[in-house]
Parts: C-alpha cells; sequence; structure tokens
C-alpha cells in the first residue's frame, strides 16, 4: 500500500507520495506541490531538500556511514586503488583485471596535455591561486579536444582525458607558478606516484618515491571520491542540467570547491595553526576563544554539517596521518600544534557534547603538509580527488528520465509595484 502524506491549505486536502530509498530513508515527493497548490517550499540551503534520486553514495551523517555503490569506504580505503575507486564509482561496479589494466593503459596514454596550453598558465599572474587557474583550464580543455563522432565515444573518453590530465594540470600549475621547468609523467609510475614526480621531480634533485606518502595519497583520493549532493556536487548537476559539455560542468565544480566552507576547508585549518602560533601558540587559549559564541575565532576542521558522529573518513585519514608522522619522523611544530588540538577535542566535554570531533579536512590538512604539498594547493588536491564523483554525478544526471533544466524557485521579499521616477524628479 502506498505511503502518503496530507497537506491542508485553504479549506483542501493534497495528498503527496512518500518515497523509500535503498537504506529505508524516507522523502516526500513534491514535484506536483506548484501545480496543485500553488505552493512553494522554502528551504534555505537545501538542506531538507532532495535533488535527485542517486545510486552512487549513501551517507548516513547520524551513524557515520559512508558508501560507495554500496561498498563501505573502509573496505575501499584498506583495499582500493584511486583508479580502482574511480572506475567503481562512474560505472557503477568494481573492474576485473584486464579492466583496470587497460584503464591504466588509457590513463598513461591521456597523460599529456597539448603543448599550446603551456601559453595559458604563463599568462596568469604569478600569485594567481592553482584553484582559479585549474577552473579556467578544466575549461579550456574542451577548445583542445572537440567533440567525436558519438556521445558513447565521446563521454568515455572525455572522461579519461579529465581524470589523466587534470592531475598533470595541477601539477604544471605548482611548477609553473615557481618558474620551474615542467615534469611529465612517467609510463611506468601509476597514478598518485606520478603526480608527486611530476610535483616535485627536479634535474637538481630527482624524486624519490616514498610508498608510504603514495599509499597516503591514494587514501586521500579515494576518501574524497564523492560525498552525495554536497556544493560542488549539486553545483556539477545543475549547471550540467543546462546540457553543458563535461568539461564545463566540471570547471564549475571546481569554483563551487575552492571556498572555504566547502573544499578550502584543508587550508583553513593550516591557516588557522598558523594564526594560533603567532598568537603564542597556546592551543587552550584557542580552544576558549572558541567557546566563546561572542568571539568571532573559529577552530577549523572540528565537527561537520551532516556527521553528527565521528566523521568515518577522519577516522581514516588519522591513521594514515599517525603513520606518516611516526614512520617519517616530522619535526614541524605546526604539527604538533595541530595533535595538542586534537587531544583537547576528542576529551574536551564541550566537543563531545557537540559532536565537535575532528573531521576529514583536519587531518588531510596535516597529511597534505607532512607530503610536502604547498597550502594553496591543498583544494586543487581536494579537486583531483572528487572528479570521479562530479564524473559520475553528471553521467548519472543525463541518463536519468525524470531530468529536468534545474531551475530553483524564491520567495520574493521586495517592494511591490513602484512606478518609474524620471531623472529629474528624483
Amino acid at each position: 500500500m502506498s505511503e502518503y502524506v496530507k497537506l491542508e491549505f485553504e479549506g483542501k486536502i493534497y495528498q503527496f507520495p512518500i518515497v523509500t530509498g535503498t537504506e529505508g530513508e524516507k522523502a516526500i515527493d513534491i514535484s506536483e506541490l506548484r501545480s496543485s497548490t500553488g505552493l512553494i517550499t522554502l528551504d534555505p540551503g537545501y538542506a531538507n531538500t532532495g535533488s535527485c534520486a542517486s545510486s552512487i553514495t549513501f551517507m548516513d551523517g547520524e551513524k557515520g556511514i559512508l558508501r560507495y555503490r554500496g561498498i563501505p569506504i573502509e573496505q575501499l580505503a584498506e583495499h582500493s586503488s584511486f583508479i580502482e575507486t574511480a572506475y567503481l564509482l562512474i560505472n557503477g561496479k568494481l573492474p576485473t583485471g584486464e579492466e583496470l589494466k587497460q584503464i591504466s593503459i588509457l590513463f598513461n596514454d591521456h597523460s599529456l596535455v597539448h603543448e599550446d596550453m603551456q601559453i595559458f598558465y604563463q599568462n596568469f599572474p604569478r600569485g594567481a591561486h592553482p584553484m582559479g587557474i585549474l577552473s579556467s583550464m578544466a575549461n579550456a580543455l574542451r577548445s583542445f579536444y572537440p567533440e567525436l563522432q558519438t556521445i558513447e565515444e565521446e563521454i568515455n573518453i572525455t572522461v579519461i582525458r579529465l581524470l589523466s590530465k587534470v592531475r598533470t594540470m595541477a601539477a604544471m600549475s605548482y611548477k609553473i607558478s615557481r618558474g620551474h621547468k615542467v615534469v611529465y609523467p612517467r609510463p611506468d609510475y601509476k597514478y598518485p606516484a606520478n603526480f608527486l614526480h611530476m610535483m616535485f621531480d627536479t634535474p637538481v634533485k630527482p624524486y624519490e618515491i616514498n610508498e608510504t606518502l603514495v599509499r597516503a595519497l591514494d587514501v586521500f583520493w579515494i576518501l574524497h571520491a564523492d560525498h552525495e549532493q554536497n556544493c560542488s556536487t549539486s553545483t556539477v548537476r545543475l549547471v550540467g542540467s543546462g546540457r553543458v559539455n563535461l568539461y564545463a560542468a566540471i570547471s564549475a565544480g571546481i569554483s563551487a570547491l575552492w571556498g572555504p566552507l566547502h573544499g578550502g576547508a584543508n587550508q583553513a585549518v593550516i591557516d588557522m595553526l598558523k594564526e594560533i602560533q603567532k598568537d603564542g601558540g597556546n592551543h587552550q587559549r584557542a580552544v576558549e576563544k572558541a567557546k566563546d559564541k561572542k568571539d568571532p575565532f573559529r577552530l577549523m576542521g572540528f565537527g561537520h554539517r551532516v556527521y553528527k558522529a565521528y566523521d568515518p573518513r577522519a577516522k581514516l585519514i588519522k591513521k594514515m596521518c599517525d603513520k606518516i608522522l611516526k614512520e617519517l619522523d616530522i619535526s614541524d611544530p605546526l604539527l604538533d600544534l595541530a595533535k595538542e588540538l586534537e587531544e583537547v577535542a576528542l576529551t574536551d566535554d564541550y566537543f563531545i557534547e557537540k559532536n565537535l570531533y575532528p573531521n576529514v579536512d583536519f587531518y588531510s590538512g596535516i597529511v597534505l603538509r607532512a607530503m610536502g604539498i604547498p597550502t594553496n594547493m591543498f583544494t586543487v588536491m581536494f579537486a583531483i580527488g572528487r572528479l570521479p564523483g562530479w564524473i559520475a554525478q553528471w553521467k548519472e544526471s543525463m541518463d536519468d528520465p525524470m531530468w529536468k533544466l534545474g531551475r530553483p524557485r524564491q520567495v520574493y521579499t521586495g517592494p511591490s509595484i513602484t512606478d518609474y521616477i524620471p531623472i529629474d524628479q528624483r
């Protein structure tokens, strides 16, 4: 028997069906609300609004659950690679050994970017933020690689191009920003190792691949590969609903991710630690300031809008963080300060009662800093990891039979009809 909710308005009763998801979550289908009642809903931030039905990622913030295509994030972080996880998200299943081999070959084949693109890079101001550059260059890719003959071939090759070339473009932006010679990918290196090679290899000092850092980067990207209908993913879907090409939709997603309340949060963590350090390094004073509602200071990297339990990604990246700091014996006052803040957050009643646990951004900022990744590249690292999710979500929305052009409504609060006043009477 179908379930409904009833709405009584102006003496009439309307019924709207309940939609139930795979994991038992329920939603009210209000797609006919305006046409039947003349009403719309008002939901700032869309915190209570489902924009689509999706089979890609399931998360339960109350229980601290995150799964890609049904597979727990804990299993993927332990056993999978970023490339395998990307295949899972985009294609809906884990690849066979032969499929994984073929996609790895394709990544190598498409890892280089057109030489003319270096001209674009060199004309950005030296102080330009890498996220702004990456967004622009992702969009520019469309000019260098025109449409193919069939839609299926176009989508498949475009997906490979983006996943492979964005990694190369990110490393290029770093090298060019420093005035260094661009380092090209090596066919004998795997995806994360190749990125570290392109970032840090120099003619003077060749970069030595450290397997602990390679695996840490693999896990970092797996944990960031998708996260349901977040700000940037919703942006990719909304822009994509206009039937723009995939490059343009991804460019929009990169721009949305740039913000400090979204993907820029890991950079904000390091900036916060630097601020505390300048203030004498007193972490306890910083904690007291964070508790004071009248003080504008906030501890970045603690708590999460969705997770009311411990962020499952934070648990996994924390393990990797501890392993890196121990194995590499890194000495960094900023990282020491981060560990002190972590200890407070995990034991202080105020943080525990308000579920202000260290989140994935807190630990990922520490991990990236330990790797030697510059702070202004942190969000770029996030963008590389989120690419498979954006692509999967865009692809799913293109195939959705319920697809509609995104067009939110509003409640107008401006003046009523107002006569125009000629300029000589104002």
